[in-house]
């Protein structure tokens, strides 16, 4: 079932139901992408209708932010309604937040897993330097059986999806990302996490979903960050509080602008 937030589809959907989902494409051979909407992603949505079709067009939308389920929750109420209850965004209360959240983060890594029962194979694209090998090799720490085909940066990408440096499709013939012909192809995985950043990765997986060898395509954002290491992830019972937002903005709080765009989500879900 989706639910419509600010013109963006959703997925209500649980971990484990996405998951049976996304196993079910696998095994079928098809050609699917994922994308994880949260507040940014509703955000840009309202001023890049391409952006905001691709998210309405993907196979799968999880609900990454325990916000979207309240967002959902207060549309359905009345104006003056909203107004008195919008303070619940900072303390997200499980009763009114209607479905799960199902983290990018979370659901990469239960896929990583599935992929090391099932035998599925892998491939990382993204991230900065040598991150995404890195995240690969804590990976594989606690999925010893995963089977990753390919780990690389991918070269620089511009806002509307398109390489600008680096690695490209046309000419990657000295990367571990082609076949063992060589002939420029990427090499065939059933699962491909692209971590490009918001926006990029997405225009970038509708761009190119069609000329790459895989069964599965999901954005994954600064994913590979937390699984190498280089960013501490907010412990368990902080998230299920619903306060990972704060502490990211903690150990980073360069995120203080990123964060100021839930004033500006607020204004639009309010006015709605």
């Amino acid at each position: 079932m989706k639910v419509d937030i600010l013109g963006v589809k959703i997925d209500k959907v649980s971990l484990t139901e996405a998951l049976v989902i996304a196993e079910k494409w696998i095994r079928s051979l098809e050609k699917r992408y994922i994308v994880t909407p949260n507040l940014e992603f509703i955000l840009a949505a309202q001023k890049d209708r391409e952006f905001r079709d691709i998210l309405n067009k993907a196979d799968l939308a999880i609900p990454d932010s325990s916000s979207l389920g309240l967002s959902d929750w207060l549309l359905r109420k009345s104006r003056l309604e909203r107004v008195l209850l919008w303070p619940l965004f900072f303390f997200p209360i499980k009763l009114v937040m209607q479905f799960d959240i199902v983290t990018g983060i979370d659901f990469m890594e239960a896929l990583c897993k599935v992929a090391a029962e099932k035998g599925f194979t892998t491939g990382f694209l993204g991230g900065k330097g040598e991150t995404a090998k890195e995240a690969v090799e804590c990976l594989k720490k606690k999925y010893p059986k995963l089977k990753v085909v390919f780990a690389e940066s991918g070269g620089e990408i511009d806002r509307n999806g398109n390489m600008l440096s680096g690695c490209r499709l046309s000419n990657i013939a000295k990367s571990d990302l082609v076949s063992a012909k060589e002939n420029g192809e990427l090499k065939s995985v059933d699962i491909l996490f692209v971590a490009f950043g918001h926006i990029k990765q997405e225009k970038w997986i509708a761009k190119n979903l069609d000329k790459i060898p895989v069964h599965i395509a999901m954005g994954v954002g600064g994913a590979f960050d937390y699984f190498s290491g280089k960013v501490l992830r907010a412990p368990k019972w902080v998230r299920k509080l619903g306060f990972e937002w704060l502490f990211r903005l903690v150990i980073q709080p360069w995120r203080i602008k990123r964060q100021l765009v839930l004033f500006e989500y607020l204004r639009l879900l309010l006015h709605k």
